[in-house]
């Protein structure tokens, strides 16, 4: 079993890479490819250390797996400091090479919108890693990066003009240290990432509920002897 010195070590490393390959991609990858460099990097980083800690790499997946009941809570605060930390000096490595991008942060388009889908696809993220890394029925597979990887490779692909497509907390305050997202938008990541997370785990706990109870009521019980 894997210490806590040891868990917390692997997600720094895996968000460091996580927050270090959005900044890059953001501002080098050719135009529509940043998506895919990022949820290629979330996967292979999830691949690397999803059995020493989990490889969560994100305040919601973390808070998700705490409600799930997986995650104890005298780690949850931890491994947010891991991730937090991870992001930040990502994004110190990011100013060092890169630079301040020119004209400052853009704003999102609109508050609401990027709260609802910053939600919802937090929640979807926090649903697939639920399912497919912390469910009995999917114990031991080996597809569970992939399916991490790409619901944040859909996410993008699909609100990232609306949003910049965090679905992380700490993805955000890294890409708000690096100056892609503006300081004054904070507020909508951490409130929509840490809300779809908790709300898929109790989402997630709701169908574990049904999905173990009997689908028919068992036969009644023979007579007793007389």
């Amino acid at each position: 079993m894997p210490r806590l010195q040891q868990k917390l070590f692997v997600e720094f490393i895996g968000t460091f890479f996580l927050v270090f390959t959005v900044g890059m991609a953001v501002t080098t990858a050719p135009k529509g490819l940043a998506p895919l460099a990022i949820g290629s990097s979330l996967m292979v980083m999830i691949f690397a250390g999803g059995h020493i800690s989990g490889a969560h790499f994100n305040p919601a997946v973390s808070l998700a797996v705490f409600v799930r009941g997986k995650l104890p809570s005298n780690e949850l605060i931890a491994y947010w400091g891991a991730q937090i930390v991870g992001a930040l000096a990502a994004s110190v490595v990011f100013l060092i090479i890169q630079g301040n991008p020119d004209g400052g942060a853009p704003g999102v388009p609109s508050a609401f919108d990027a709260l609802v889908v910053e939600f919802l696809f937090t929640f979807a993220l926090a649903w697939v890693v639920l399912n497919v890394a912390t469910s009995e029925a999917t114990e031991g597979n080996s597809f569970y990066g992939l399916a991490i990887g790409f619901t944040v490779v859909t996410g993008a692909f699909a609100v990232g003009a609306i949003s910049g497509g965090a679905f992380n907390p700490a993805v955000a305050i890294g890409a708000t240290v690096m100056g892609l997202f503006d300081v004054a938008d904070i507020w909508i990541y951490l409130i929509a990432c840490l809300g779809g997370g908790a709300v898929a785990a109790l989402a997630f706990n709701f169908v574990n509920v049904v999905s173990q109870a009997p689908s028919s009521p068992p036969p009644p019980a023979p007579p007793a002897a007389r």
